[in-house]
């Protein structure tokens, strides 16, 4: 769908949109290194973003495969919440009953507090399995909700439009109700994706107060107990970049597929 030339950004406000946050961040690091020094805070307390950065190139070599393992982990348990999600979607979309009797199951996995399951999964499971379910299971119902919605929502007119032409079941549910359902999958798989991530985290320190684990929350947990502040902060920065990178991932994923013909994609380009 073709827009007015006039309403397209022009490149300085698209640079713009960049430049601020990035020039937001850098005030922020800014003045965090100037409370530091300010106030001479020892490094045990608060270190300085310096001291961090420093330290994340020093220890990178730990730090590095602590965080492959923890993006494997939120990486996997998104793959399988998406399988999982989309195909228990299109079983509640064929089936009211079938919809009735499961979803509430999906409920209580989504109200109950992942820090209180984690626990009890590392007495049943596995370390590293018992943290790819807890990630498993934040990740799922956002991806099952949305797109069960988006699959139930489809404009009543074209599905009396279909139905008037003898299209048969599958053919509606290839060509109508799954393209309208696409932009609820993927909103809720953008949220997934940060969720899995605090999902393997969550589970992760849960793993490393037991002693067992190797993702970046476990570095943290470690880094704690022998008071090395400067890596607790450098993991915890890895843990913020690799959220920010989950979701601009996630995020121009959906742009790509929606920018062509969705209202969305379209309103935010304009």
């Amino acid at each position: 769908m073709a827009r007015p030339a006039a309403a397209a950004r022009s490149p300085a406000e698209r640079m713009l949109r960049f430049l601020l946050p990035a020039l937001a961040l850098g005030l922020a690091f800014v003045a965090w290194e100037a409370i530091v020094r300010i106030n001479a805070l020892p490094p045990y307390i608060l270190p300085g973003p310096i001291l961090v950065f420093q330290t994340l190139f020093a220890d990178w070599g730990v730090l590095s495969e602590s965080l492959y393992v923890t993006l494997r982990t939120t990486a996997l348990a998104l793959l399988l919440a998406t399988v999982g999600g989309v195909l228990l979607a299109l079983l509640f979309a064929s089936s009211r009953l079938v919809e009735l009797s499961l979803f509430p199951f999906a409920v209580v996995l989504q109200v109950t507090p992942i820090i209180a399951i984690a626990p009890l999964l590392l007495i049943y499971l596995e370390p590293n399995t018992a943290v790819l379910v807890c990630a498993w299971i934040v990740a799922f119902f956002p991806i099952l909700s949305n797109t069960a919605l988006g699959l139930a929502s489809v404009d009543h007119n074209l599905r009396e439009l279909f139905a008037l032409y003898g299209a048969s079941r599958w053919k509606t549910l290839l060509l109508l109700r799954i393209p309208a359902a696409l932009p609820y999958f993927l909103g809720g798989l953008r949220i997934a994706g940060g969720l899995a991530l605090i999902g393997a985290v969550v589970a992760e320190i849960a793993a490393g107060t037991a002693g067992r684990g190797s993702g970046l929350a476990y570095r943290i947990v470690e880094s704690g107990y022998r008071l090395n502040i400067p890596r607790m902060f450098a993991a915890l920065l890895l843990i913020s970049l690799a959220g920010i990178a989950i979701f601009a991932v996630l995020s121009l994923l959906q742009h790509l597929s929606l920018r062509r013909w969705h209202e969305s994609a379209l309103d935010r380009e304009s």
